[in-house]
């Protein structure tokens, strides 16, 4: 075995989960191959498939992935806006096979943690010493009358999960008469992407400012407030006259009566608690809950997974680990660096187990840019670390922040440059 000790260990693995530095790791060698699959290939799952392998090639790293390949749920809204393509965002797993993990394209409907076996739709098993579960989010479809996946897919699309849905949703908006409306129907915490609605708001306003200025946006929300409220509105103000007779953006919040509670999809009219809104464009986004393998696995507590955040090891089932928007992570948001975050300390904390040692105390980062829109980005960061005595995830104190306020031209200008070098780093940690 490399001689290695639990010191210089924790060291490397911690400032991989800390900085998501791509740096060379010191091989484990294993007396026996020890086996990792890994349940879905978006960020969360593709990058511990990939620093798994990293930290040690002598693991047989096994990721299993309905799709044929990956398309990015952040900075899609620029879909919307035209400012991007759906091709733009779609990346393929060949970087992961470089790195020797096998890619499997199939769908997980199972697991026994007493066998330690993964079952899939098409009639597999794979068996495991560790098994990654990142299955991202499902939609609690019963809580909004009138709403289904059928209607999603073929009228009012969601278009949270980049995909077909997204495409028509910008069709959809290409199609809209000029002096249209557009209602964006946003959900109750937690979800995936705190700041995405507002941002879809924002690429959907940018679009009309230029091909249908008379149009109308308004959103509709359960809550009473949001994530990078102030920025936003500084942005809406100055970009879209927020706050005035002639504003495109409208927010209602949840004392105004911002909950749905029925949609006639023929009408494309939604019944919210204190009146009703009819749109020529609508897209709700439901309510959420983790992805459907979590519930058939036995993974979940209510809507989420509990894990301990040390190592993000299910609490419910041994040598199971739940990563990204599925897993209870608070304070850590339901995003895609979020998710990057924790590949990297439960890729460490796998390591670790299997050569016996203790995982080290995880430090996490988050990071999160908003283009609200040309010329104008907003941004928050923050890196967290562990409670072990409450099993939570909290920001250290001073060690991020937000955009600031009344920013000058040139910084907002430098976070939409900023933005699209940090979708592109996170792009090439998760797949290259």
């Amino acid at each position: 075995m490399t001689d290695i000790n639990r010191r210089t260990f924790i060291r490397a693995a911690g400032g991989v989960a800390a900085l998501g530095a791509t740096l060379g790791f010191p091989s484990l060698a294993l007396g026996a191959t020890r086996r990792v699959v890994v349940i879905g290939g978006g960020v969360g799952g593709a990058t511990a498939a990939k620093y798994i392998r990293k930290l040690d090639a002598s693991i047989a790293v096994t990721l299993i992935e309905t799709k044929p390949s990956y398309t990015s749920c952040f900075m899609s809204n620029e879909v919307l806006s035209g400012e991007r393509t759906l091709e733009s965002l779609t990346f393929g797993y060949d970087g992961l096979r470089r790195y020797g993990v096998e890619v499997i394209r199939d769908t997980a409907v199972g697991i026994d943690p007493e066998k330690k076996s993964v079952k899939t739709a098409g009639g597999h098993s794979f068996d495991y010493d560790a098994c990654v579960v990142s299955p991202g989010i499902g939609f609690k479809w019963e809580t909004i009358e009138g709403y289904d996946e059928e209607v999603a897919a073929e009228t009012v699309p969601h278009a949270w999960n980049a995909g077909p849905q997204t495409t028509l949703l910008r069709r959809q908006l290409e199609a809209m008469p000029e002096g249209g409306h557009v209602i964006i129907a946003a959900p109750p915490n937690p979800f995936k992407c705190p700041p995405g609605p507002y941002e879809r708001a924002s690429q959907i306003a940018m679009y009309c400012k230029h091909h249908k200025p008379r149009a109308k946006i308004t959103i509709l929300d359960p809550k009473d407030a949001f994530s990078k409220q102030g920025l936003y509105i500084e942005g809406w103000t100055k970009l879209y006259g927020y706050g005035t007779d002639n504003s495109m953006i409208e927010w209602v919040g949840a004392a105004g009566g911002g909950t749905i509670e029925e949609l006639d999809p023929t009408t494309l009219t939604i019944q919210a608690e204190i009146e009703e809104f009819q749109g020529d464009v609508v897209n709700i986004i439901p309510p959420q809950k983790a992805g459907p393998i979590a519930f058939a696995a036995d993974l979940v507590d209510g809507d989420w997974c509990p894990v301990d955040k040390r190592t993000f090891e299910s609490q419910r089932h041994k040598d199971i680990y739940v990563l990204g928007d599925a897993s209870s992570a608070a304070k850590m948001p339901k995003s895609a660096y979020a998710a990057n975050s924790q590949a990297k300390v439960c890729a460490a904390a796998i390591i670790a187990r299997f050569n016996g040692l203790e995982p080290g105390d995880p430090t996490f980062v988050n990071t999160c840019y908003s283009v609200v829109g040309e010329d104008f980005g907003i941004s928050v960061a923050a890196v967290y670390g562990l409670n072990s005595h409450t099993n939570t995830i909290q920001p250290i104190p001073n060690s991020g922040g937000v955009s600031p306020a009344n920013a000058s031209p040139e910084i907002r200008k430098r976070e939409v440059s900023y933005a699209h070098s940090w979708f592109k780093n996170v792009i090439n940690d998760m797949l290259e």
